[in-house]
């Protein structure tokens, strides 16, 4: 807030103050000044009277003797005063004995005190003998001009009038300086304090009381100021409170404190809209208590009650949006997915939370539901259709089979399901020795012989046979069950190496991938020079193999364990290279030794000359930054001889070998003696 200086009020208060001391500074030079006139008046009289006396007894003597030489002498003392301009000694009968004049002076002040004092004043002295005969003898007279005693009095106005002024103006300077302390700045800077006030919250920043107005009238102004305040947010503060109060019995569950189903349904309208601008999935999950009627009918309505509160404060803890919709059923939305596994996850949550008693009367109560999950857009893109199909979905999922969740869609439910069931037997895999790894060779065009393995994955489910890495992989990334597989790929790789060495295959070279999950994690550099240490691996004869993407999600965590990695002796390759958003700069601050060349692009090779370039480009890429290139998906003689024709470094395809179990992968190396071409290999 900035004050305009035509608006100030200090510049107000000097112009009064000044005007005021000038008007009163004129009204006292003025009545000084008549004063002094009046003075002046009487000091011509008193000068006038003086000369008379000192004039009157030769004046006498030469008029009782007719001595008018004596006279004229007179007259000649008389003219020593510059004020005289006339005089003369006669009686008024005989004429006169003497006289005298001379013309006035010419001042410039006359035109101002010739009309106060006048131009002239005459004064005279009967001449009387002495006693005891005290005869009259004639007069004195003499003139005096005013015009000197008016210059002296014209010079002593100004004076008066000057001095005047300027101390009625010190003064007024001098008020206006005391008020500016006492009142103006103190004024300035509650205002200053009342501009950092909040609206909302008016009683938050008192104002400071001024030094030395505690008990004046300005201390008792910020004090009722303060006072004001603080009852204007007391006020605020109910008035909130009921407004809030009446917002919660509108829009809010009055038991559970949730939104009821008119406020969820305003909330999904706008999460949709978001949804559908972003093209997202929202899950719209309707949960129903199960057998919740016997709970009121075994305890009481209040002690239902309290199992209700206690149900809402556990979803409360449940990302997304909860509601009640009444009775037994709530509500939870849960925005911004990718996939329908997440709100099973979500689902399969709540169950499980719904798991651990409730202490009712001090017994426990197992609570179970189910659940009816719609998706948008697949299953309705308005609120009222979701709401109405999952609130279907939930009631027919409770006349089949409670305690559980259903799709509306039956396709995805039975996708979810397999998916959770998948889940549950990954958990155990590890645990039941279910995986075990195939070896897949790696051909080096330089020396034309197999120089390493890259070591796969396999999982043999009992029921359902072989399940594909792709499929399992993503599920144990997502339960963080990835860390135990990994560590034991890298262990089983580790001493299957360690037995290929003992067995005179020393130049075998082994490769291992790792997910994004074990890259990022705090002791994957540990665990392999761990594993270096025990099976006695030579330098560089372990490399690990992360994906372009996976580097890119946490770059510094990824630098920081694959330059620890690198330490421990172990090379590192950089996957499915080409697939990514990765940069040059990046690459070049990581330890890496070799370049991956993703399938995609070897596949098409020959035949697609966008494919082709981004080979050779790879391929030129790789050797200008001192790194071996490796191609993978070699499938044709044509694409080996296109890559070897660019200068690239290894292959690695089925047109060499498929990935084989150890034993059968030991057999074909033997029967080609490492040093031979494999290009029968194929199998």
């Amino acid at each position: 807030m900035k004050l305009e200086l035509r608006n100030s009020l200090s510049r107000k208060l000097l112009r009064a103050v000044l005007l005021s001391a000038v008007a009163v500074g004129l009204v006292l030079s003025c009545a000084q000044i008549v004063y002094d006139a009046f003075k002046t008046k009487q000091l011509i009289s008193s000068d006038a009277q003086r000369i008379l006396r000192m004039a009157r007894d030769p004046s006498t003597q030469a008029i009782y003797s007719l001595d008018r030489e004596m006279g004229a002498q007179v007259m000649e003392g008389l003219f020593q005063h510059e004020s005289i301009s006339r005089a003369s000694i006669g009686h008024p009968d005989d004429g006169m004995l003497a006289s005298k004049n001379r013309p006035k002076i010419a001042l410039p002040t006359r035109w101002i005190t010739d009309p106060i004092l006048g131009a002239e004043q005459t004064f005279s002295v009967p001449l009387i003998g002495r006693e005891p005969y005290s005869e009259y003898y004639g007069d004195l007279s003499i003139t005096l001009d005013t015009g000197q005693y008016g210059q002296e009095f014209v010079v002593d106005s100004i004076i008066i009038f000057v001095v005047g002024i300027l101390r009625a103006l010190a003064m007024g300077f001098v008020l206006f300086a005391l008020y500016q302390w006492l009142l103006t700045r103190p004024l300035m800077n509650l205002v200053q304090h009342l501009v950092r006030i909040n609206p909302d919250r008016p009683g938050e920043h008192k104002l400071p009381m001024p030094d030395g107005h505690e008990k004046n009238e300005l201390g008792l102004w910020v004090e009722t100021a303060n006072g004001l305040l603080a009852s204007i947010e007391r006020n605020m503060h109910l008035r909130h409170e009921a407004e809030n109060s009446l917002q919660r019995m509108t829009q809010y569950d009055f038991l559970t404190g949730l939104p009821n189903r008119q406020q969820l349904q305003l909330q999904l309208g706008q999460i949709l809209e978001d949804a559908e601008r972003q093209q997202r999935r929202v899950a719209v999950l309707c949960l129903g208590l199960d057998d919740f009627k016997s709970v009121n009918e075994q305890f009481s309505y209040q002690t239902g009650d309290r199992l209700l509160i206690a149900l809402a404060e556990r979803l409360r803890g449940l990302p997304g949006v909860r509601a009640r919709l009444g009775g037994d059923q709530f509500a939870i939305i849960q925005p911004d997915i990718d996939e329908p596994y997440e709100a099973a996850e979500l689902a399969q949550h709540v169950l499980d939370a719904l798991e651990a008693p409730i202490l009712l009367d001090e017994q426990p109560v197992r609570l179970k539901a189910t659940i009816g999950i719609t998706l948008f857009p697949e299953d309705g893109d308005s609120t009222e259709k979701l709401l109405q199909k999952a609130e279907q979905t939930m009631t027919l999922a409770k006349s089949r089979s409670r305690s559980r969740y259903q799709f509306y869609v039956a396709s995805i439910d039975s996708e979810m399901r397999q998916r959770r069931e998948l889940e549950k037997d990954l958990a155990q895999a590890l645990e039941m020795e279910q995986f075990h790894l195939v070896y897949q060779p790696q051909f080096d065009y330089h020396q034309r012989r197999v120089t390493g393995v890259e070591a796969l994955i396999r999982w043999h489910h009992p029921v359902r046979g072989i399940v594909p890495p792709d499929r399992f992989i993503p599920l144990a990334e997502q339960n963080g069950s990835i860390i135990g597989i990994g560590d034991w790929v890298l262990q089983r790789a580790c001493q299957q190496l360690r037995e290929w060495h003992d067995q005179g295959l020393t130049d075998l070279r082994m490769a291992v991938n790792l997910s994004t999950v074990q890259l990022h994690h705090n002791e994957l550099p540990r665990v392999i020079s761990n594993l270096i240490q025990i099976y006695r691996l030579p330098p560089e004869s372990l490399e690990v193999e992360v994906t372009e993407t996976g580097l890119m999600e946490d770059i510094a965590k990824a630098t920081q364990n694959l330059h620890s990695i690198r330490r421990s002796g172990a090379l590192i390759a950089i996957d499915d290279f080409g697939t990514g958003y990765s940069s040059l700069s990046y690459l070049k601050s990581l330890p890496l030794d070799k370049i991956k060349i993703d399938k995609s692009f070897v596949q098409d090779v020959r035949q697609d000359d966008g494919d082709a370039t981004i080979v050779r480009a790879i391929i030129q890429m790789g050797k200008s930054l001192g790194m071996q290139v490796i191609a993978e998906g070699v499938e044709t003689a044509e694409q080996e001889s296109y890559l070897i024709a660019q200068g690239c470094h290894e292959g690695q395809g089925y047109y060499y070998s498929r990935p084989l179990p150890a034993r059968e992968l030991i057999a074909l190396l033997r029967r080609d003696g490492l040093l031979e071409t494999t290009r029968s290999m194929v199998l």
